[in-house]
């Protein structure tokens, strides 16, 4: 995150289920972020972790007893909330949120929730018949008419050995929503389609062009972009990096297959083109080709790809804001001109290869327009990423900014 969450105090609270273990990364998260994070354990919760690994990782007392003197000595249960910026219930419980809905205070945890002054943010995890219940979902809506926030949950597969929807949201999702309640998100209710990654295209069955791509740029692209608020579409080819939780993501190898997912998941309202796309592609040989001895090596016959930029750029769909990328080893601002123009793109973002090698973790780009050209320093591709999304963010309230001043 470019943000951080220095001096904001977050109230934890962790009811019962299999998803109480990802709570402790939800811990260690905050602590990155500089957030200070308080937690209650519930006896639920605690049939899953330990308070000793919550303090380990909150650095903080770890609070599970209502009538606790002790924990009501040094901290009561008000003072929990009272003190709390935010409250996080993760996981929420079908059982905790039916105690929420009915205002029920039978341990610390809903005494806490209950005296609450502050909002209170939500990740619900159960099994899929559980939050597809009549019951659970009248709670839901109760609770959301009371001001409550949700994130998750997601679907997937469950512990149970079933599959549906009920699984909590990944702890980096619910630190976007944390990160969300405390600073403003630009690009809240945009969405996006950013593509990563290299194409690979077959020669053969066990053979292909393709490049050295790692996706590391386009991928810190979509996490930026998600965090900004934005809602994002990762189409990739082949790469190592994880996916930002929270993108739909969308797996292709050749450029045909690329271009049909990014014209499929248009409109949009942001396009940005980071992908290695391959030029050329061969035309495959159905079977594996094989080396004859005293013969001359094959010739490979290449066709032109389809240009998934300026198809994008011209489309019906046009996304208000379509960005591209110039990957050059020389003549880089002359190129990135040249293409800004002939592509019909409204922004590209410059590097010289030669310099700035595949799969590095550093980056040196130009921001290329029709009207400027901005030098960013040699930094991190996460950094990259941040004020790319900055930048957008800005572009989007100046537009907006225009539209009602022309009103």
């Amino acid at each position: 995150m470019s943000k951080t969450l220095e001096n904001k105090n977050i109230l934890l609270v962790i009811s019962g289920g299999i998803a109480a273990y990802k709570s402790l990364e939800l811990i260690r998260l905050i602590r990155k972020s500089g957030g200070n994070v308080r937690c209650i354990l519930t006896s639920g919760g605690a049939q899953f972790i330990t308070p000793l690994s919550v303090s380990s990782l909150s650095e903080n007392e770890t609070y599970t007893d209502l009538f606790s003197l002790k924990d009501e000595t040094e901290m009561g249960h008000i003072r929990l909330s009272r003190e709390a910026d935010l409250i996080v219930v993760a996981p929420a419980s079908a059982n905790m949120m039916a105690k929420l809905s009915n205002g029920i205070a039978d341990d610390l945890a809903s005494t806490a929730l209950l005296a609450a002054n502050k909002q209170i943010l939500l990740a619900p995890a159960m099994n899929h018949e559980m939050w597809n219940n009549a019951a659970t979902q009248d709670n839901l809506e109760k609770l959301k008419s009371r001001g409550f926030k949700f994130v998750g949950p997601v679907e997937g597969d469950m512990a149970c050995n079933e599959f549906g929807m009920g699984r909590m949201a990944e702890p980096e999702e619910i630190l976007r929503s944390i990160f969300s309640f405390f600073f403003e998100q630009p690009l809240s209710g945009k969405t996006a389609i950013v593509t990563s990654g290299p194409t690979l295209e077959p020669i053969d069955p066990v053979r292909f062009i393709g490049n050295r791509s790692s996706g590391k740029q386009g991928h810190a692209i979509a996490q930026a972009l998600l965090e900004s608020g934005a809602s994002v579409t990762l189409i990739s080819g082949p790469v190592n990096e994880k996916p930002p939780a929270g993108v739909k993501l969308i797996e292709i190898e050749t450029a045909n297959e690329m271009l049909a997912a990014v014209e499929k998941s248009l409109p949009a309202d942001i396009f940005i083109g980071a992908a290695a796309v391959s030029d050329w592609s061969p035309a495959p040989s159905a079977q594996k080709i094989k080396k004859q001895p005293g013969k001359p090596a094959p010739a490979i016959n290449l066709r032109e790809n389809p240009d998934i930029l300026k198809t994008v750029a011209n489309h019906k769909k046009r996304p208000a804001l379509v960005v591209g990328f110039a990957a050059e080893t020389e003549n880089l601002l002359e190129n990135a001109k040249s293409k800004l123009k002939s592509k019909n793109c409204d922004w590209i973002i410059a590097n010289n290869v030669s310099e700035n090698l595949f799969g590095g973790d550093e980056n040196q780009v130009y921001l290329v327009t029709s009207t400027s050209t901005d030098e960013w320093k040699k930094q991190g591709k996460r950094a990259v990423a941040q004020k790319l999304a900055a930048k957008i963010g800005e572009h989007f309230i100046n537009v907006r900014k225009f539209k009602e001043a022309a009103e």
